[in-house]
């Protein structure tokens, strides 16, 4: 079976067409046929990176794109139009879609039909910056290829259980209740892929070699993970027994953590406060906590981590400030759910600055070795490629760096409901 898997976000697409042989296991059997990404969608240089099986052999070029409608169209005619690479047209069995926000509605892989695609139409004022192109992608798949079945996979899924404690905002019930307010969690698909990637890493590693009584619960089977997806949205999850028991993203994705652009938690006093006596609109308030805050409005300069450590290197205060309070942030959630865990087994960091900043991984860990945390200088620097790392003491393998793959995590759940 064929599966393309779409990853819409606001201003690019992912997509990568897998090929799973229904007689193996999923992991025996996954191959990339193709895949890449549209990324700077509804401006002039928008561009479409694409390679066919090997990502070293890849190809760029200028796309025209004004919507992920017109990106998603795009890869559609790429992948089914034959090529100098590709004689004939590559067969696409079925199509997964990452979906942002399920609500409480969705909560498994769900196959599309008119009924679901209104009721995901519905949820778009809960994640008005994310929804909108997952919807994009499924309308050019029901455009080009009638006939192939579409799935959706929620973000919000993985979060679907969380404790009451940790579920609800305290609120007046009723009005929950009736509005559906709870606190949803995202990055759910990121978080199961790199759950499950961390238990099978650490199947082969003794449980005795957890040195502190206080922290291996290994004698009653439980396991406490604490995962860290840092990219531009950025949050954190509690995973206990490989189940989320809190998450730092709430109602949308503007919960917890400071991110590239949004601001993560602030007072709901001060949003009423910009309201309150027109010191600023609404739109203008939506404005400034989505796109407007984050490391970008602490630095003034960008929201791109990459950016502002090597201003900080150079002496950019401001830019040193933005990183010490995303540091900060992680490292008191981080605390916090070492608490709600009972304490914490292992770490780990995932997502572009996850993976990609030992910079950061080292700022984060940084008085962290009361819970038995720390990392090891050398192995932080030397993590490389989509190898999963431990970046602590090799034999204890608290800390670990492990890439994470949406795409893939996608593919499989959508074979698994059609097969």
């Amino acid at each position: 079976m064929n599966i393309l898997v779409l990853n819409a976000g606001s201003s690019s697409l992912k997509f990568r067409l897998f090929q799973i042989d229904e007689l193996c296991s999923l992991s025996e059997a996954e191959r990339v046929i193709a895949g890449g990404q549209v990324e700077r969608i509804g401006k002039p240089d928008a561009q479409m990176t694409f390679f066919h099986g090997d990502t070293s052999h890849s190809e760029k070029r200028d796309v025209g794109t004004r919507s992920v409608l017109e990106a998603a169209t795009e890869i559609l005619r790429q992948l089914t139009e034959p090529t100098e690479a590709e004689q004939k047209p590559l067969t696409i069995n079925a199509v997964g879609h990452r979906i942002v926000h399920g609500g409480s509605r969705f909560f498994n892989p769900t196959l599309i039909d008119d009924a679901v695609l209104a009721e995901i139409q519905a949820l778009t004022e809960l994640a008005p910056l994310h929804n909108p192109s997952g919807l994009a992608g499924i309308e050019a798949v029901q455009s080009l290829l009638p006939s192939v079945p579409n799935v959706a996979i929620f973000d919000t899924a993985f979060h679907h259980d969380l404790p009451f404690v940790s579920r609800n905002y305290a609120l007046l019930t009723e009005i929950s209740e009736r509005l559906q307010l709870r606190r949803y969690g995202f990055h759910g698909i990121s978080y199961r892929f790199v759950s499950e990637r961390l238990e099978s890493l650490l199947k082969g590693h003794a449980q005795s070699t957890l040195h502190s009584d206080h922290f291996d619960h290994s004698a009653s089977g439980d396991t406490r993970r604490i995962i860290c997806h840092l990219g531009n949205g950025a949050s954190i999850c509690a995973l206990k027994n490989g189940q989320s028991i809190d998450t730092s993203m709430g109602f949308t994705p503007l919960e917890g953590l400071i991110m590239g652009n949004r601001s993560g938690d602030v007072d709901p006093g001060l949003v009423l406060h910009l309201l309150r006596g027109n010191r600023m609109t609404f739109d203008e308030v939506e404005e400034l906590l989505n796109h407007k805050s984050g490391l970008l409005g602490l630095s003034g300069k960008s929201g791109d981590m990459r950016d502002l450590e090597k201003a900080a290197s150079e002496g950019d205060d401001a830019a040193e400030l933005a990183l010490a309070c995303f540091a900060y942030r992680v490292r008191k959630y981080i605390g916090a759910y070492a608490a709600a865990l009972g304490g914490v087994d292992t770490l780990v960091f995932t997502g572009g600055i996850g993976e990609h900043s030992a910079a950061m991984r080292a700022r984060i860990c940084e008085g962290l070795e009361f819970l038995g945390l720390y990392v090891d200088d050398e192995r932080n620097q030397n993590v490389t490629g989509q190898r999963p790392t431990a970046i602590s003491d090799e034999d204890e393998a608290r800390v670990w760096v492990i890439s994470t793959d949406e795409e893939r995590q996608i593919a499989r759940e959508t074979f698994t409901l059609l097969s």
